[in-house]
């Protein structure tokens, strides 16, 4: 019986040994999220996933979804069949190739097949070429490669196209994060990197209408929905920020705004992930790309954080490295609206470079903190993506 099929391929979950399990559930599970809701028969051998039983009109959505699963390597559309000798070679013997190059390549996950790997591929190289009179073998330089993979479940895939994966690690195997985002290009290239590394997430955004938009925030709805599509489900916590700013811009000298925003920024994010149980802030800083992103800066508003981890997965990253990472996973075309965030407000023309602490301190004496803290928190509206 000859089935259409797509074939899973996982890969750095290999390397857990005996933690192994836990890392294959989760993505199984991630999987299964990701196409809920399709009509699909869920299949597992040693070393792969395949799904069969799906609607052919859907394969290519199939296919896309797939290519957003952390922890999927790569995937190929292919055709199932019993294993054996006889059914692969007329399967085989029924193909006709208009690529003038061509090569076989066979996998042997089942020893009791009776030829090994190369023995097998030399056979059906034999087969395409007299079936096929105008093609021709060629190893290196070939316009197809003849796939044929013989798993120990007794069925064999037989494919051309092996689709690249978002690899990385499955979703919700690393702890779950607060990312900053923003509404620019790089924070949801951010959020996006630790999201391959297994890390699941929420976002809070600051926004500060009306000095900034509606819009604004629709955009980074928007860009939570789209990075979603790779992190799963997401919580975006959308924080009035305006009091703050304005008290800020009242009683504190021009030069220190961004450094004590960042700061108490931190300070709400600390707390969301207090309440919520997250273990840490995500920021899509990238050291010396502006002025709030000096070493000084960084550590000026990491002294506010007690009790959590702050990851900044862009730090050695330069904008153009950011910008085609945006522009691969379709956040870059969001994010470059003309809706601006609430770090727009209030600019300072001369921004410190190299706050000092105990100025920003002195600075920051001039403001009841936990109390604009504390209302700032109580505006937060809880989005569902």
């Amino acid at each position: 019986m000859i089935q259409k099929a797509i074939l899973i391929r996982y890969g750095e979950i290999f390397l857990k040994g005996k933690n192994k399990n836990y890392f294959e559930k989760m993505l199984i599970s991630n999987i299964k999220n990701a196409l809920n809701d399709l009509e699909f028969q869920f299949n597992k051998t040693s070393g792969r996933y395949y799904i069969t039983n799906y609607n052919e009109f859907d394969e290519q959505d199939i296919l896309d979804r797939l290519t957003k699963v952390f922890g999927v390597y790569s995937i190929s559309p292919c055709v199932m069949l019993d294993t054996n000798f006889d059914n692969i070679v007329d399967y085989i013997k029924s193909l006709k190739f208009t690529e003038k190059k061509f090569r076989v390549s066979v996998k042997r996950g089942d020893k009791t097949f009776k030829m090994n790997s190369s023995e097998f591929s030399a056979y059906i190289g034999g087969v395409i070429l007299k079936n096929n009179p105008n093609i021709k073998v060629d190893l290196y330089d070939y316009d197809i490669n003849v796939n044929i993979d013989i798993r120990e479940n007794q069925k064999t895939f037989i494919f051309y196209k092996n689709i690249s994966g978002a690899k990385g690690m499955p979703i919700g195997t690393s702890g779950k994060g607060l990312l900053f985002l923003s509404g620019g290009i790089d924070s949801p290239v951010a959020g996006y990197c630790m999201a391959k590394r297994g890390m699941a997430l929420d976002a809070l955004h600051f926004h500060s209408y009306p000095y900034t938009s509606l819009q604004a925030k629709e955009k980074v709805i928007e860009l939570a929905k789209q990075l979603s599509s790779y992190a799963g489900k997401i919580k975006l916590y959308v924080c009035s920020f305006t009091k703050i700013q304005e008290s800020i811009h009242k009683h504190c000298a021009e030069e220190f705004m961004i450094t004590i925003m960042r700061r108490i920024m931190m300070r709400i994010g600390e707390k969301i992930c207090e309440k919520y149980g997250l273990q840490t802030i995500i920021t899509g800083e990238s050291l010396g790309q502006v002025a709030s992103q000096t070493i000084e800066s960084i550590t000026v508003t990491n002294g506010v954080v007690n009790n959590i981890p702050v990851l900044r997965p862009l730090i050695g990253f330069d904008k153009e490295e950011i910008t085609k990472i945006a522009k691969s996973i379709n956040t870059f075309d969001t994010s470059i609206l003309p809706y601006e965030d609430c770090c727009t407000v209030f600019l300072p023309k001369h921004p410190l470079i190299k706050p000092k602490l105990d100025k920003v301190l002195k600075q920051e004496e001039k403001l009841n903190i936990d109390e604009l803290i504390t209302d700032a928190i109580n505006t937060i509206e809880i989005i569902e993506i």
